[in-house]
């Protein structure tokens, strides 16, 4: 079968791959716009975060644990955890080393974590284009042995047809023959033809 080829663009391809560094750049950005606004060695902002990093921790640790627990709200709880620790971190240092560091370290971890869910993605993709692919090979392998049984009976039903046409031509041949006569045939011995339903009535 053919099947039309889609050629997808440049930008949802690359989007997922550039989510991660765009994610912590945004942190990191507006961290320091925080930090220039007043955040810089402010405790009050310090204590704030620390606490809402804490708070988003303690939430992902519940939703991971037990047999309800959700690894979708885990992650992101995790997360948020991560990023809320590392915008107050931004915000409260003075120069860009430690919050600069800090972005790295976020961003490669980042990745790391992505990677794995894209490996999984990937794998799934994988399997379910085998899938489709075996499908499809057994269907075209089902359509091709239903077309040669059906244009082998078609064969058989033309030589069958040919067949009863020519004994109907060479019966008809005979009969038209002078001085054929059935009657002779029977004293002769020789197989006599069945009679019809004309000669029967």
């Amino acid at each position: 079968m053919n099947e039309q080829i889609i050629a997808r663009h440049w930008l949802p391809l690359i989007a997922p791959k550039a989510a991660p560094v765009l994610a912590t750049s945004t942190v990191l950005i507006l961290a320091r716009i925080w930090n220039a606004n007043g955040a810089e060695h402010s405790v009050g902002n310090a204590v704030l975060m620390a606490a809402l990093s804490l708070a988003a921790g303690a939430a992902g640790v519940f939703a991971s644990v037990g047999y309800a627990g959700d690894k979708v709200i885990a992650g992101t709880a995790f997360a948020a955890s991560g990023a809320l620790a590392f915008t107050g971190i931004a915000g409260y240092a003075d120069g860009l080393s430690l919050p600069l560091l800090l972005w790295v370290l976020a961003t490669v971890a980042a990745y790391g974590l992505a990677a794995r869910y894209w490996r999984t993605d990937r794998r799934t993709t994988v399997a379910h284009e085998r899938h489709t692919a075996e499908r499809r090979a057994e269907h075209a392998h089902i359509e091709r042995v239903t077309a040669i049984e059906a244009g082998a009976q078609i064969e058989t039903a033309r030589a069958g047809a040919a067949y009863a046409e020519q004994l109907a031509t060479a019966l008809l041949t005979r009969a038209a023959l002078p001085g054929f006569n059935p009657q002779a045939l029977a004293e002769a011995g020789l197989p006599q033809l069945p009679a019809t339903d004309q000669e029967a009535a």
